[in-house]
């Protein structure tokens, strides 16, 4: 995975740069957080409304920070509790995007991507839009419209995988949008016990 994350690296610093990653969840695309280029080029690989914004990938909730997202404290309290792990949450977030998707993925070719760079990613999962998530690189590129700039194979995922549970705290009380591996009893505990 050395050679692949160097490779990763070098592909990441190229402008419009998309990549196919493994997580503990599902196949994901991702690329720079800040790259319009390549942001629009995963809505064109995914066939996806771009009325869907993509998540955030960091290393830390400080990174997340950093690069625009504003956490109350039920964000801290569930990135802390949870993270790295299967939860996005979502956050409000800058000027520029009025919410944020905070995700730090359990997966150490992710983290150790996004420590060396010191930058954050958008992600989404790498499944065309509609379709079931995919759980091997060739799934995803069979279902893209298009190439991606470099797949990391990270073998075949578990069959029982699910995709994050999202969670929204920008409203008064936390709403869950897609329950994923963490339960809602487990984010009610965390929040209010």
């Amino acid at each position: 995975m050395q050679n692949d994350l160097q490779k990763a690296l070098d592909i990441l610093s190229k402008p419009g740069a998309v990549i196919l990653v493994p997580t503990e969840t599902v196949y994901g695309l991702v690329c720079d957080w800040e790259d319009e280029l390549a942001r629009k080029r995963i809505y064109e690989l995914k066939g996806r409304s771009e009325n869907k914004p993509l998540a955030m990938f960091a290393a830390s909730a400080e990174m997340a920070v950093e690069f625009g997202a504003r956490l109350n404290s039920d964000a801290r309290i569930l990135l802390e509790k949870f993270s790295p792990g299967p939860i996005t949450v979502i956050a409000p977030g800058n000027e520029k995007y009025q919410t944020i998707g905070i995700r730090i993925p359990d997966y150490e070719f992710i983290l150790e991507l996004l420590k060396k760079r010191n930058r954050p990613l958008a992600s989404t999962s790498a499944n065309a839009s509609g379709l079931p998530n995919v759980l091997t690189p060739a799934e995803a590129v069979n279902e893209l419209h298009g190439q991606v700039d470099l797949v990391i194979d990270g073998g075949t995922l578990p069959s029982d995988a699910a995709a994050s549970t999202v969670v929204t705290v920008c409203e008064k009380s936390c709403r869950i949008l897609r329950q994923g591996p963490i339960s809602e009893e487990a984010i009610k505990a965390a929040l209010y016990q």
